[in-house]
């Protein structure tokens, strides 16, 4: 119970910092695509802040060789750059930038009954199913 309990408020703490910062907005994240108009850089802030919280954490989980909730740290995944990885990662950038919403924040503004989340997080749920039906796995 403890483990789904931590990730149930790290999930909560990640949406939070989301809303507070404004990242749930897709303009925010398409002004900040937008570099030759009308850019913003606050998600490149927001990040950057981020980093600056987790890095210390995640150096000392590292050390440990153990989680938080003091289980041993899988392996690490494959540093390969493939097909599926490039593909993986172009597919992603281009739906964020047409949509302007990743995951967290989709989820997050489900909780809004915003219309454009829901169809964007049918289009991922699809586009998962899609690839698991497609894609052979490694």
């Amino acid at each position: 119970m403890r483990p789904a309990l931590h990730a149930l408020l790290a999930g909560a703490l990640f949406g939070l910092g989301l809303a507070v910062s404004g990242m749930t907005n897709p303009d925010k994240v398409l002004n900040f695509l937008d570099i030759a108009g009308t850019w913003d850089p606050s998600l490149a802030l927001v990040m950057g802040g981020a980093l600056a919280v987790s890095l210390p954490g995640y150096a000392w989980v590292r050390r440990r060789n153990r989680t938080f909730c003091d289980t041993p740290l899988p392996d690490a995944p494959s540093t390969r750059l493939d097909g599926r990885l490039l593909g993986g990662s172009a597919l992603f950038g281009v739906g964020w930038g047409l949509a302007g919403f990743c995951p967290g924040p989709g989820l997050a503004n489900l909780a809004h009954g915003s219309l454009e989340a829901v169809v964007f997080m049918l289009a991922l749920l699809a586009g998962s199913a899609l690839a698991r039906f497609m894609v052979p796995p490694n």
